[in-house]
């Protein structure tokens, strides 16, 4: 007897089953890493760069010491 642990959502209860809950996760990761890049490329930029993207060097710092499970 083979055992199915692989759920549908109907079965589980929760909408989109396994393969939803993978890709959510898979997202939340990617969306994590592309936060925690912009914040350190924002480290490395001149105070001149920053004035070109309309940004101040006290905002920069601010933004990259956010916490990434606060946005």
């Amino acid at each position: 007897m083979a055992i199915d642990t692989i759920f549908t959502a109907a079965e589980s209860g929760r909408p989109g089953g396994l393969r939803a809950m993978l890709h959510r996760a898979w997202r939340a990761g990617r969306a994590w890493s592309v936060t925690r890049r912009t914040r350190h490329a924002l480290v490395e930029m001149t105070d001149e760069q920053l004035r070109d993207i309309g940004v101040s060097r006290a905002e920069a710092t601010r933004e990259i010491r956010k916490s990434i499970y606060w946005d």
